[in-house]
C-alpha cells in the first residue's frame, strides 16, 4: 500500500502524454483526436469539438497572438500558455505543448494541454532541482565504510577532469580534501578545479535510515558559478566600440555592426535601412508606419548565406505585421519564436516560409537602428545552429550593441547625405557638355577627392565669344564640401555672365575679385565662425582668326602650351594675387598658338597630388602632353595615370584644347570712308561675297544688317569705321569704330524719322553685342546658316 501511495503522490511532467489533456489537430487547424483528459480539463466532450477549428476553444483571437508572441521553442516542439474558454463559461489558463507529426495529408499537430497552475508550480520545482544537481558542480558520496562517490555531475566531472560514466567508482578522496564530520558550511573551497573566480561551498552530513542509525557520512561541494559571463558580455560592448565606426562610409559601418554580431550573438544577421538612409518622420521622430527598407548587408554563419531572401541594395518587402514591421511601429525590439507553417505573419510570405523552417530557425530577434531620434532602419537575428533560443539576456545585449552602433551609422548616413548632396550640386554647376566649338578641340577630366575629404570647389568651363572666339576657364575654390561647390558656382555664373560683356581677360578677374570679396563679407556677417571664401582662376580668350592666346591668370598656376614644332612651354604670365583679396591689379599676356598646338588648363591638384614636389609635378605635366597630334582622350588618360595616384588628396579638374584656325577665304574685311554716300557701296560689297559662299538667301538681312551698322558708326562715332564679315558656324557680321560709346536698343514713336536700327538688328539677328577694344568697339551681329552643306565658293 505504502508503494501504491508513493507512485499516486509523485508529480511527473503535467504536461506528459500520459497525463495530459491530448489533442490532434491537423493541416487544416481542425481537430481529429480529443481525449478523455481534455472533456476533463475543459468540459466539451469529444461529440462537441471534433472537425471543429481548435482555435474557436480559445477565448479570442488575441489570445492566440499573445500565445505566438510568448511561445519558446523545446526540442522538435513548442511551448505557449493560452486563454482558453470553459464548457461552463468561463476562462481558463492552460498550458500547450504542440509538436508536429508528418502523415500522408501534410503537417499535424500533436497538442499535450494541462492547467497553467500545475505546469507553473512542476517547473518551478524543476528549476530548484536542475539549479542543485546541474547548474552548480556538485558531488555526493555513499555511505559505505570506505566512501565512495554514488552520483557527480557533469560540471563536477568536467572540473575534475574525470568522465562522468566513471563518477561512481572513484573515492570521494577524488574530490574532497577533507570529510566533514557533520552538515557545515566551509568557506574555503577545496582543491576541486574550479575555474578563478568562482566561489565553493562544501557540506557533509551523515544521513540516517528511517530507524535512526547512521548510514555513514555523505559530502556534497556545490559552485557558484562565476562572473565570466558578464566580463564576456562587457568585453564584446567594448570591442564593438573599437570596430564600428571606424570610417564614414554608410555601407562599411552596417557591416562592421554585423560582424560583431555573427558568430557571436546570432547566426544571421540582416540590416535593412530606409531609402536613401532616411525616413518620414526624421523631423518628428515618429514611431515609422511606413517607407521603403532595402537591404544594406547580410551576413551569416555560412558562406553560401542559405537564409538569405534579399539580395543587397534589394528591398525587402517584410509582410504588414512581421517582427520587423511590428518593431519599427513600436519602436522597440520583438522577440519572436519561429512557429512552424501556422506562423501568421509568414503565412504572407511563402519563400521566406519555406526558408526559414528548411534550414531550421527557431527564434527571431528584431531591433530597430535608431539613434538622435531617427529611425533609420532595423536589424534582424536569427539563431538555428546555436540550439539556444534568444532570451531577455540576449535582447538587452543586442539592444546595447545596436544602440551604440546606431550613433555611428547616423555620423555615416548624415555625412554621406551631405557629400551625396554637394556632389549632385557640384555636378549640376559644371556644363553638362562641352560646346561643339570649330576654333577648338575639348577634353577634361574632373576627379572628385576621396570621400573623407569631401567635395571641393574646382570647376572649368567653354564659353563661345564673338567673333567665332572662345574662352577657356579653370578655378578652384578654397576648401571642401557644399559651402565651396555652392560658391564655385556662384563665381562660375559670374565669369558667364563677365563673359558674355566680352571684357578682356584681366578686367574680368578684376570684376570676379569684387564678387569674391563680397561673398567673404556676406560669410563673415552671417556666422559667428567665418569660413574662408578664397579662389584661384585662369581666364584664357583663343582667337581662331589671329592664332594668338589672351591669358590673365588669380593665383592660378599658368597654362601649359604643348607646340607640334617644340617642347612644352609654361608661358610667363603675370600670376596676379588669388581672388577675394582685393586692391591688387591683374594683367593679360598674349601669345601666339600655331594651329594643331595643345592649351592645358588644370588646378594644382593635379601638380600636387601624392605630396610630390611641384617641379616633378611640372615634369610629369611635359611627359604627359608630349606628342600633342595624339587623340585628346589618349592625352587626358596620360595626365591621369602620369600624376595620379589612386586616391588623389584634393579635387582634380583639367581642361585641354586643341587649337584650329579658321581659314583665311572665310573672313572678308573693308575700311569704311566717313561718309553716309559710302554705306551704299560697302552693302554692295557684302551682298557680292555672299555670293561667292552661296549665301544668297542671307542677302537682304545681311544688307539691313549693315545698313544700320555701318550708318550708326559714321554718324556717332569718329575715327575710321571698318567692316568685317566672318563665315563660320554662323554668319558674323562686324562694325569697329574708335567710340567707347555704348550704343543702345530703343522703341522709338511712331512720328520719329530714325533711332529704330538695333530695334531692326535684333529682329533679323540670333544674336548680337558690342565688345570694347583697345582703340574703340565694335558691335556685332550673328545670323544661322541656312540648313544644308554651305561651303564657300572659290
Amino acid at each position: 500500500m505504502g508503494r501504491t501511495n508513493m507512485a499516486h503522490e509523485h508529480r511527473g511532467d503535467p504536461l506528459g502524454i500520459t497525463s495530459a489533456a491530448v489533442v490532434l489537430v491537423d493541416a487544416h487547424g481542425l481537430i481529429k483526436h480529443w481525449s478523455a483528459a481534455a472533456q476533463n480539463l475543459l468540459g466539451y466532450a469529444a461529440a462537441e469539438v471534433l472537425q471543429q477549428p481548435a482555435t474557436s476553444l480559445l477565448l479570442s483571437e488575441d489570445a492566440l497572438t499573445s500565445a505566438w508572441f510568448g511561445a519558446r521553442r523545446v526540442g522538435a516542439g513548442w511551448e505557449a500558455e493560452v486563454t482558453a474558454r470553459h464548457r461552463a463559461g468561463h476562462p481558463l489558463e492552460v498550458a500547450l505543448r504542440a509538436c508536429p507529426v508528418r502523415t500522408g495529408n501534410g503537417s499535424e499537430w500533436l497538442i499535450t494541454a494541462c492547467d497553467s497552475a500545475a505546469s507553473r508550480k512542476w517547473e518551478l520545482d524543476q528549476v530548484v532541482v536542475r539549479t542543485l544537481l546541474e547548474e552548480q558542480a556538485l558531488a555526493g558520496t555513499g555511505p559505505d565504510e570506505e566512501p565512495r562517490s554514488l552520483w557527480v555531475n557533469p560540471r563536477t566531472a568536467g572540473m575534475e577532469e574525470l568522465p562522468p560514466q566513471e563518477a561512481p567508482t572513484l573515492p570521494p578522496s577524488a574530490l574532497c580534501a577533507r570529510r566533514m564530520p557533520s552538515a557545515v558550511d566551509v568557506p574555503a573551497a577545496p582543491n576541486t578545479g574550479l575555474d578563478r573566480g568562482q566561489r565553493s561551498r562544501r557540506s557533509s552530513r551523515r544521513p540516517a535510515e528511517p530507524t535512526g542509525r547512521a548510514l555513514g557520512p555523505r559530502s556534497t561541494a556545490v559552485a557558484v558559478p562565476s562572473s565570466d559571463e558578464a566580463r564576456e558580455r562587457l568585453t564584446l560592448i567594448n570591442e564593438a566600440g573599437q570596430r564600428i565606426g571606424t570610417t564614414l562610409d554608410l555601407d562599411h559601418t552596417v557591416r562592421e555592426l554585423a560582424e560583431v554580431l555573427v558568430p557571436e550573438l546570432a547566426d544571421f544577421a540582416a540590416i535593412d535601412l530606409f531609402q536613401g538612409g532616411l525616413t518620414a518622420k526624421e523631423v518628428t521622430g515618429e514611431p515609422v508606419t511606413g517607407g521603403t527598407l532595402r537591404r544594406a548587408t547580410n551576413l551569416s554563419i555560412h558562406e553560401e548565406h542559405p537564409e538569405v531572401v534579399v539580395a543587397i541594395g534589394e528591398p525587402t518587402r517584410y509582410p504588414a505585421r512581421s517582427p520587423q514591421r511590428r518593431c519599427l511601429e513600436a519602436g522597440r525590439s520583438i522577440l519572436d519564436p519561429v512557429l512552424a507553417p501556422t506562423t501568421w505573419w509568414l503565412a504572407e510570405d511563402p519563400l521566406r516560409l519555406e526558408k526559414l523552417h528548411r534550414i531550421g530557425v527557431h527564434t527571431h530577434l528584431t531591433v530597430p537602428l535608431r539613434a538622435r531620434g531617427v529611425t533609420m532602419g532595423v536589424v534582424t537575428l536569427l539563431r538555428w545552429e546555436n540550439p539556444d533560443a534568444f532570451d531577455e539576456d540576449d535582447q538587452l545585449l543586442v539592444e546595447e550593441l545596436v544602440a551604440r552602433a546606431a550613433v555611428c551609422v547616423d555620423n555615416a548616413r548624415r555625412f554621406a547625405r551631405e557629400h551625396n548632396a554637394a556632389l549632385a550640386l557640384q555636378t549640376s554647376l559644371l556644363p553638362p557638355d562641352l560646346p561643339d566649338h570649330s576654333a577648338v578641340e575639348l577634353a577634361y577630366r574632373y576627379l572628385p577627392t576621396d570621400a573623407e575629404a569631401g567635395v571641393g570647389g574646382d570647376w572649368f568651363d567653354v564659353i563661345p565669344l564673338s567673333g567665332a572666339r572662345v574662352a577657356l576657364v579653370v578655378g578652384d575654390v578654397v576648401g571642401h564640401g557644399i559651402h565651396a561647390a555652392a560658391s564655385m558656382g556662384r563665381l562660375r555664373a559670374a565669369v558667364q555672365t563677365l563673359a558674355d560683356l566680352d571684357l578682356p581677360p584681366d578686367e574680368l578677374l578684376a570684376h570676379v575679385d569684387d564678387l569674391v570679396l563680397r561673398l567673404a563679407d556676406e560669410a563673415e556677417a552671417a556666422t559667428d565662425d567665418p569660413m574662408v571664401i578664397g579662389a584661384t582662376c585662369v581666364y584664357a580668350v583663343y582667337d581662331p582668326i589671329s592664332g594668338k592666346l589672351n591669358v590673365a591668370r588669380a593665383g592660378h598656376p599658368s597654362p601649359a602650351i604643348a607646340h607640334l614644332s617644340e617642347p612644352v612651354e609654361f608661358p610667363d604670365i603675370p600670376a596676379g594675387p588669388p581672388l577675394g583679396l582685393g586692391g591688387l591689379p591683374f594683367e593679360s599676356a598674349e601669345i601666339a598658338v600655331e594651329e594643331g598646338s595643345v592649351i592645358a588648363l588644370y588646378t594644382d591638384g593635379l601638380i600636387e597630388a601624392s605630396d610630390r614636389d611641384v617641379d616633378v609635378g611640372f615634369e610629369r605635366l611635359c611627359f604627359a602632353l608630349a606628342h600633342p597630334d595624339r587623340p585628346l582622350e589618349e592625352i587626358c588618360d596620360t595626365m591621369v595615370r602620369t600624376l595620379l595616384p589612386d586616391h588623389p588628396h584634393d579635387d582634380v579638374a583639367f581642361l585641354i584644347a586643341r587649337t584650329h584656325r579658321l581659314p583665311p577665304d572665310r573672313v572678308v574685311s573693308w575700311e569704311v570712308p566717313s561718309d553716309p554716300r559710302a554705306v551704299h557701296d560697302v552693302r554692295c560689297e557684302a551682298v557680292r561675297q555672299l555670293t561667292d559662299w552661296g549665301l544668297e538667301d542671307l542677302a537682304f538681312t545681311t544688307e539691313l544688317i549693315v545698313s544700320e551698322l555701318v550708318t550708326n558708326a559714321i554718324r556717332h562715332a569718329g575715327g575710321p569705321t571698318a567692316l568685317r564679315l566672318i563665315l563660320d558656324r554662323s554668319l558674323i557680321c562686324e562694325v569697329s569704330d574708335a567710340s567707347n560709346t555704348s550704343p543702345h536698343m530703343r522703341r522709338s514713336p511712331v512720328t520719329d524719322e530714325g533711332g529704330r536700327g538695333l530695334f531692326l538688328v535684333a529682329q533679323v539677328a540670333q544674336r548680337w553685342g558690342t565688345r570694347y577694344t583697345g582703340t574703340g568697339k565694335t558691335v556685332w551681329a550673328e545670323q544661322p546658316l541656312p540648313p544644308g552643306d554651305i561651303s564657300p565658293r572659290r
